[in-house]
């Protein structure tokens, strides 16, 4: 299907609720996926000004067989985007008749308005905002390469390392082709807001993920020895999975379940492109998982990040209208799945340690879900102390909340994210003792910015003339 008619079948099913712009993407047959989600978002966030400009221009009475979501996306591109692509195809006749009556009617809003620039238009919660204002993270991806080299190969593409961050404020000041080494993560690389990769030969490479530093938590948290049996309860689209995999070093299982297939096939994409071996998709409903099946047996570590409404998420406001402020009815019925799935999840005999987490903002999906598991599995599972340096922590609602994380533009420079770990209190005398808990990690030592010999270069990590020839 074309880009504009799979714009407008992804822009119909985003209003009509059938799912996320970017569920609806990834589940569609297209294959410039980054393009096709650009297309969609401006289009969905500029809605309420085609809509008034179609109207007041009587396009959809002239053009009869024109469907109003295929005009939006249309009208889009013709005074908004950056013009039709690939010379338009038929559309472009079809919108030429209406050129200057269309730019007429944009004009005559503006006035209406009293505004000049197209941006100031939109109501103030369709601005760019929070998520423009965020750093870029970068995980490396320690399967195909490590931080050393990655270092290397962004400074001879003349970025300038500043070395290991000591301070929020570091992040805060970045700008130009500066980037640092994350405090926290040894794997991660901090470069400024918008600085966009997915275009550059190593993310494309699978040597790079782009992933928040808030997503990195869960994985790095629940901190799998190599070897170990891992559930990725609800693993698409893929990045926390992947994350697993390069803990474990590809040695061990992860099962990793999710019902979309769509996503699966792109989640399958995703883990082949980062060398990911060790891992089994299944598109399943965890809920319907068997803990008494064998083939799980060994399994010691689930990760379990639930279907949530994304309030913590800047850009998934704008995929999903709304998705800030979920109405109540909305909550209950998240909280519900959440509260059975992370029950389910702790009936899994051999477990040891369990990491929750959410890109929401909202206590009923995190600590009451939290707190509901841990009353139903008293004595048997409590929270995990973690992190105590983090500076945002869970709600005051119960008893040990404070072992709980939070995350948030504001406290973390990161998406909005919670996360708690769950570990059993008592190992049975048949399950060999695992680690109670994960070590506070300590800031790991940056790589050095002075000249030093070269050494080999991590696997598939091609010189920059190799690898600009794979692109």
């Amino acid at each position: 299907m074309a880009l504009y008619a799979t714009a407008a079948s992804v822009l119909a099913g985003v209003e009509s609720r059938k799912g996320s712009i970017k569920g609806l993407v990834y589940a569609s047959s297209f294959q410039n996926v980054k393009q096709l989600y650009a297309l969609v978002c401006e289009t969905q966030r500029y809605s309420a000004v085609l809509e008034a400009v179609i109207a007041s221009a009587g396009l959809l009475r002239a053009e009869k067989k024109l469907r109003p979501h295929l005009a939006k996306v249309l009208v889009y591109e013709l005074l908004l985007g950056k013009g039709f692509r690939g010379g338009g195809g038929r559309w472009k006749p079809l919108l030429d008749r209406h050129r200057a009556r269309l730019k007429a009617e944009l004009a005559r809003l503006k006035v209406q308005r009293c505004v000049s620039r197209n941006e100031d238009l939109l109501q103030v919660g369709s601005r760019p905002g929070t998520a423009s204002q965020l750093p870029r993270f970068v995980r490396v991806n320690t399967l195909k390469t490590n931080s050393d080299d990655a270092v290397d190969y962004f400074k001879r593409q003349g970025f300038s390392y500043q070395g290991r961050a000591s301070s929020l404020e570091d992040l805060r000041a970045l700008k130009g082709k500066c980037f640092f080494l994350d405090p926290l993560l040894p794997e991660l690389l901090v470069f400024p807001a918008q600085t966009d990769l997915h275009d550059h030969p190593l993310y494309r490479a699978g040597h790079l993920i782009l992933q928040d530093k808030a997503s990195c938590l869960p994985a790095m948290l629940l901190a799998p020895p190599p070897g170990s049996h891992v559930i990725d309860a609800c693993a698409a689209p893929g990045n926390k999975t992947s994350h697993l995999a390069a803990l474990l070093k590809n040695q061990g299982k992860i099962f990793a379940f999710d019902l979309d297939a769509g996503r699966l096939a792109s989640m399958a994409t995703l883990l082949a492109r980062a060398g990911v071996s060790c891992c089994e998709l299944a598109e399943q409903d965890f809920l319907a998982v068997s803990p008494s099946d064998q083939r799980y047996r060994q399994v010691q570590y689930i990760l379990l990040d639930p279907s949530c409404s994304g309030s913590g998420m800047p850009a998934r406001q704008l995929e999903e209208p709304g998705a800030g402020t979920p109405s109540q009815a909305r909550l209950q019925a998240l909280a519900g799945f959440q509260q059975r799935a992370l029950r389910h999840a702790l009936t899994f005999p051999s477990l040891q340690r369990l990491v929750y987490s959410t890109c929401s903002l909202c206590q009923e999906e995190n600590e009451d879900v939290v707190r509901d598991a841990l009353q139903q599995n008293l004595g048997t599972f409590r929270l995990a102390p973690v992190l105590p340096s983090w500076p945002h922590r869970g709600l005051g609602t119960f008893p040990g909340a404070e072992h709980c994380l939070r995350a948030s533009p504001e406290t973390t420079l990161t998406g909005g994210f919670f996360v708690a770990v769950l570990e059993r209190v008592e190992v049975p005398s048949s399950v060999p003792q695992a680690a109670a808990a994960a070590p506070e990690l300590t800031p790991s030592t940056a790589p050095r910015r002075k000249k030093r010999r070269r050494r080999a270069a991590a696997p598939g990590l091609l010189p920059r003339t190799q690898q600009e020839g794979k692109r």
